[in-house]
C-alpha cells in the first residue's frame, strides 16, 4: 500500500509544479510559496479532523516533536539556502547541486536508518543522479558570483532537503501520519512567512492577480495531497524507495508541460528522464 501512496505523492507533486507555474507568471515565487503553505496546512489539519487524530497531539513523544520540528526547519533551511545560492551563483550550476538531494537521501537512509541497499541499488542511485543532471535545462544568467559562497549555499540546500525526509521519517514513527504532517507543515509555514518578512515582500500580497491566486491555491491543494501521501508512505515504507518514487513526479510534470505549455524535451533531457525512470524502477525491484 505504501508504494501506491508513494506513486500518488509523485502524481500530486507533478501537478503541483504545473499549477504553480501557472500561478507565478506575475507573482513572486516566495510569496506564492507562503500562500500555498497556508492551503497545505488547512488541508492537513482537515485530514486530522477526518481521521480523528487531533486528540493524539498531547501523546506525541518529546522525541517525535523534536524530529518533526527539525524536519520542518530543514525544509525552511533548504529554501533559504537555495534562494541565496540562486542570488549569488549561476542557475545552471546551483540547480544540479540542489537536485542531488534525492541521492543524498538514499545515502542518509542507508547510513542513519540502516536501510539496506544492494550493489544494484547503488547502481540505480548513480543512474538517478546522472539522469537528474541531464534533465536540468541550463539557462544562461547575466553576471556572475564574485565568490564561491553560492557553492556552499547550494550544497547546504541539498543537504537540508535530504535531511527533511530522514528527520520526517524518524519524527512520524509513532505518530499518526496526518497529524505529523500537520505539525511539520506548521513549522514550514512559519519558515515560509519568515522568508516573506525577511525579503520584505509582504506588500506584494495586495497585487496578486485573482487568476494566479486561484492557481496558487490549487497548487497548495496538490501539494497537500502529495505531502499527506508522501509521509504516510514514508512512515510505512523505506525512505530509500519512497523518495526515488516521489522523484517520478517529473514524468507528470513533463507530460503536462507538453500538453499545457507545449514544452518539448531535448535529446539530452529525454536520456536523463529514461535514466531516472530506470533507476527508480530498479530501486523498487532490486
Amino acid at each position: 500500500m505504501w508504494i501506491v501512496l508513494a506513486f500518488l505523492s509523485a502524481l500530486f507533486a507533478g501537478l503541483t509544479s504545473i499549477l504553480a507555474k501557472c500561478g507565478i507568471r506575475k507573482t513572486d515565487s516566495t510569496v506564492a510559496t507562503a500562500i500555498r503553505t497556508i492551503v497545505v496546512l488547512i488541508m492537513a489539519f482537515c485530514m486530522t479532523l477526518i481521521v480523528g487524530s487531533t486528540g493524539q497531539i498531547t501523546s506525541i513523544s518529546p522525541k517525535s516533536w523534536i524530529f518533526l520540528i527539525l524536519s520542518g526547519l530543514a525544509t525552511g533551511g533548504s529554501w533559504l539556502c537555495y534562494f541565496k545560492a540562486l542570488q549569488l551563483g549561476d542557475v545552471n550550476k546551483v540547480v544540479p547541486i540542489d537536485k542531488s538531494s534525492t541521492v543524498l537521501t538514499i545515502i542518509f537512509a542507508a547510513v542513519f536508518l540502516r536501510e539496506p541497499v544492494s550493489w544494484l541499488g547503488w547502481l540505480c542511485v548513480v543512474g538517478i543522479a546522472v539522469g537528474t543532471y541531464l534533465m536540468i535545462e541550463k539557462k544562461a544568467r547575466t553576471g556572475g558570483a564574485k565568490s564561491r559562497a553560492w557553492l556552499i549555499y547550494a550544497a547546504l540546500s541539498a543537504v537540508f532537503a535530504a535531511l527533511t525526509s530522514i528527520l520526517g521519517k524518524i519524527g512520524i514513527e509513532n505518530v499518526e501520519s496526518n497529524l505529523g504532517t500537520t505539525v511539520r507543515t506548521a513549522v514550514v509555514l512559519l519558515a515560509a512567512w519568515g522568508m516573506v518578512l525577511v525579503t520584505k515582500k509582504g506588500s506584494q500580497l495586495k497585487t496578486i492577480p485573482k487568476k494566479e491566486l486561484g492557481f496558487i491555491c490549487l497548487s497548495g491543494l496538490a501539494t497537500g495531497g502529495s505531502w499527506l501521501c508522501y509521509y504516510k508512505a514514508l512512515k510505512d515504507g523505506l525512505a530509500s524507495i519512497v523518495v526515488p518514487i516521489d522523484k517520478l513526479s517529473i514524468l507528470v510534470t513533463v507530460a503536462f508541460s507538453y500538453m499545457v505549455f507545449r514544452e518539448k524535451l531535448t535529446l539530452k533531457s529525454a536520456i536523463g528522464l529514461l535514466l531516472i525512470v530506470a533507476g527508480t524502477l530498479g530501486m523498487i525491484f532490486v
